[in-house]
């Protein structure tokens, strides 16, 4: 989709005359476009319409109130941006399952299907991802219910994998490995043209280390680091501190360590950014391939706020991971690396 306004051709045939289609003038958001709907008597009306990733499986969307139903779930009901995505995918892969069944119609969905396709999907995916499944397709039909869509709802009786975790899955570094992570880091480089000039700050290297040191010292989530800005590294009292945004809205301020506050300033200084408060800390591009510090990390030609499809087996996050290089282990062994299954919010 574009990201910027497109000029409105106009067409002359009589039958568009007669039955306009509207025309994309923004890509706004993943929710909504804004366009432009030409009447009939050639008055120009501005409209917001739903975006087409938001399209209802034709099971979902026998009649209009129906489809209207559904997209006031995944607009109005979510607001998370991951769980509407992970929730799409989850009706429809469930529609799929019920065409392959020739069941095209919301009231032939029986409780005994869902159980069908809760059984059927735990020999491809994790106990989690089922009951993520069914936990979308549960509150799908809950709200269609009450939209008084269908009578009752197939799912609320299904019951899905247990799953119990005693023990984290993330690998834990030791002081003795974190300080060898953080001190194999280089950050200086020799200049292009000249290898016999004195070393330059690297950086890529300062900032790879300041991010790692913000994860090592603060147990942060990548997603939490990655969204601060240089006003986040602030003094209270006697000593720096870093706020983290969290998960709803929420703010963590956390001291800092000594070895890290020498990290972000070294960065923060050979950046040139200590005056930008409202600039990103720890942008996700390198300065090379973009203009600025404090400009948008993601890739040039994606709107804001679109986040990237699924491609190729690619994490969603494969933008933000494409900036950190897999290949800058810093001496870290396989099984010490953070891994794509399950771990994929916490790679450096």
């Amino acid at each position: 989709m574009p990201n910027s306004a497109q000029k409105v051709v106009p067409n002359n045939s009589q039958s568009d005359r007669k039955n306009p289609l509207p025309t994309l003038l923004m890509c706004d958001n993943v929710l909504y476009h804004t366009l432009m709907n030409t009447a009939g008597n050639g008055i120009n009306e501005l409209i917001i319409a739903p975006s087409p990733d938001l399209q209802p499986a034709p099971l979902f969307a026998p009649t209009r109130k129906a489809a209207r139903r559904f997209l006031e779930f995944f607009t109005a009901q979510i607001n998370n941006a991951h769980t509407r995505r992970a929730y799409l995918n989850a009706t429809r892969r469930f529609a799929d399952w019920c065409a392959s069944k020739d069941i095209h119609e919301l009231a032939q969905v029986q409780p005994f299907h869902v159980a069908a396709f809760v059984h059927d999907l735990q020999e491809e995916l994790s106990p989690p991802s089922v009951k993520q499944h069914l936990a979308a397709i549960r509150m799908l039909f809950d709200w269609l219910v009450t939209g008084h869509v269908i009578d009752t709802n197939p799912a609320h009786s299904v019951r899905g994998p247990r799953y119990t975790v005693k023990k984290g899955k993330t690998p834990v570094l030791t002081v003795e490995e974190a300080h060898a992570l953080l001190e194999s880091i280089p950050i200086t480089k020799k200049p292009a043209n000249d290898t016999e000039a004195a070393d330059q700050p690297d950086l890529l290297g300062l900032r790879d280390r300041a991010l790692i040191a913000i994860m090592v010292y603060s147990f942060a989530r990548i997603g939490a680091v990655i969204q601060m800005k240089v006003g986040d590294y602030f003094v209270q009292g006697r000593r720096r501190w870093v706020r983290l945004h969290e998960k709803g809205g929420k703010e963590h301020d956390v001291p800092c360590h000594h070895r890290l506050d020498q990290y972000l300033h070294d960065y923060i200084e050979a950046a040139g950014i200590t005056d930008d408060v409202d600039g990103l800390s720890l942008p996700g591009r390198p300065p090379q391939d973009r203009p600025a510090y404090n400009q948008s990390p993601l890739p040039a030609g994606r709107p804001p706020h679109h986040p990237p499809a699924r491609e190729s087996g690619r994490h969603r996050n494969s933008d933000w991971q494409s900036y950190f290089p897999r290949d800058r282990h810093y001496g870290l062994s396989k099984e010490q690396r953070q891994t794509r299954s399950g771990t994929a919010d916490r790679q450096p």
